[in-house]
């Protein structure tokens, strides 16, 4: 892979540095996405919220405006090695779904993430072998942010996604791996990214809990009341903060030990609460405070006394604290009675990526004119308007590369190579599998969809184009595959520190 290179802005400089090799400079870049068990958690949580809701919402993302895809120009270069050619094996699972006459691997699925404008966006993506069976193989547009030196926000991998579902649990990126040129220079040669990611989690429901328990658990939760009869109230005042009754009017006040008294809650500003005394009797503190969990939109609505904050919290909820005091009333036929439920949400470990779906093999400095089977979830318009594909299923091509590189010069590209394909924008990502065994679902990734092109310039894409994946390529590989990371919820289903 070329180097670009900057001018030097002085006549003075001297002889030494300006005789200083670029190949001194390191082929790979690396920038951290959510190395925090919170931090991931909160991103996950995101996206399995409401039933995978802001999965459904996210739209694919791509490296070229539909309507203008960048020409292609050969380069005359048969693409020559910088190096021995090399390949690592693939690591297989049950088998997969399949699609007409070619199965589709159980690795491939989209990565989910919020672009620098805070739009729901997906790319296609597949698991890649490694050592801690926990990398992810894509586009590097769909993980570092053109121009911004940075990566995308609340990034994950769902393999085998479909319909907001994701059936083999949700990985949270953790540390990103791409071509030093693409992150310094935008340089589409480099248009590659190796994601380790947590151990997949899934949300498994919730349970009740005693307040000691909610109190200590450190994931999702939440206060949720349960109506009970007068009988069920008097048995339960004995644990104040437990029960209390809800009513219309102004009820008569009444001291905590009147035979007919029941406690109610009533919701104060946050300084009239932190006043009050502890203990039983009118105006003291009732219970400990609760946080209500809101969408964003409730939360800006919200103008009750209660504490709201000042954005989403770690796990990504928008939230208000409210605080209630003691009232000792004499109770009318318009009461009613609850109970306090101290509820849960549990998530469940699926453990590495790996060893859940499997992983691809790896190559790199392959001769170019290889058949390949490139897989990806196209969504995108063609040029002249036309949708030939919905985004919802991954669709494959199958083919030779092209006998020769290709330049791009709008994207700094000068050695990319080709495959005829109409796959369209969100297949950006998608591994170009060499060697693919349609029984095993295995094979090794050479290329990953960086572009996609109209060359005879009759309104449909033809081909796509990926990065050559050389010596360049495996450097980075390499770093990205001693990169450990770990589980993110303990057995038991709460977040770990």
């Amino acid at each position: 892979m070329k180097r670009l290179l900057i001018p030097l802005v002085s006549a003075g400089l001297s002889a030494a540095i300006v005789a200083t090799p670029a190949s001194a400079q390191p082929h790979w870049a690396t920038d951290n996405l959510t190395p925090k068990p919170a931090d991931a958690y909160g991103a996950a949580a995101f996206w399995l919220d409401a039933n995978g809701a802001a999965l459904r919402k996210a739209t694919q993302y791509t490296s070229v405006d539909s309507q203008d895809v960048p020409k292609l120009v050969s380069s005359q270069s048969k693409g020559a090695p910088d190096g021995k050619p090399g390949m690592t094996g693939p690591t297989t699972t049950a088998k997969a779904t399949t699609s007409k006459n070619v199965n589709l691997p159980k690795t491939i699925g989209k990565v989910f993430f919020l672009d620098g404008g805070g739009h729901y966006r997906w790319c296609s993506a597949t698991s890649i072998q490694s050592r801690n069976r926990n990398l992810v193989a894509t586009a590097g547009h769909c993980v570092f942010e053109n121009g911004k030196d940075d990566v995308y926000d609340k990034w994950v991998f769902v393999p085998g996604y479909y319909q907001g579902k994701a059936p083999w649990g949700v990985y949270v990126g953790a540390y990103a791996y791409t071509a030093y040129d693409l992150d310094t220079y935008d340089d589409y040669d480099g248009d590659y990214a190796f994601v380790a990611v947590h151990n997949g989690f899934s949300l498994a429901g919730e349970k009740d809990v005693t307040r000691r328990e909610y109190k200590e658990w450190v994931g999702d939760k939440w206060l949720r009341p349960r109506e009970i009869t007068h009988e069920e109230f008097v048995k339960c005042q004995l644990n104040l903060g437990e029960c209390w009754s809800q009513g219309q009017g102004e009820p008569s006040l009444v001291g905590p030990d009147h035979p007919d008294a029941v406690l109610e809650k009533v919701e104060v500003a946050k300084g009239t609460y932190d006043a009050a005394r502890t203990g039983r009797g009118q105006g003291f503190k009732f219970g400990e405070p609760v946080v209500e969990q809101l969408t964003k939109t409730q939360w800006e609505a919200y103008k009750g006394p209660g504490a709201k904050g000042t954005g989403p919290d770690k796990l990504g909820n928008y939230t208000v604290v409210h605080y209630y005091t003691q009232r000792w009333v004499k109770p009318d036929s318009g009461r009613r009675y609850f109970e306090a439920h101290w509820v849960v949400g549990v998530a469940k470990d699926m453990g590495r990526l790996g060893d859940v779906v499997g992983g691809q093999g790896f190559s790199w400095n392959q001769p170019l004119n290889q058949p390949v089977t490139a897989f990806g979830y196209p969504r995108d318009l063609h040029p002249n308007g036309d949708r030939q594909f919905t985004g919802v299923t991954p669709k494959w091509c199958a083919g030779k590369t092209g006998t020769k590189t290709y330049q791009v010069n709008t994207f700094k590209v000068e050695t990319h190579q080709v495959l005829k394909c109409s796959m369209t924008g969100g297949a950006d990502g998608g591994p170009w599998l060499l060697k693919y065994n349609n029984g095993k679902r295995t094979g090794y990734v050479n290329g990953v969809t960086s572009m996609f092109h109209d060359n005879d310039e009759n309104g449909r894409i033809d081909y796509i184009s990926s990065a050559v994946f050389d010596g360049e390529t495996a450097d980075v590989y390499n770093k990205a595959n001693y990169q450990a990371t770990k589980s993110i919820v303990s057995p038991k289903g709460e977040l770990l520190q």
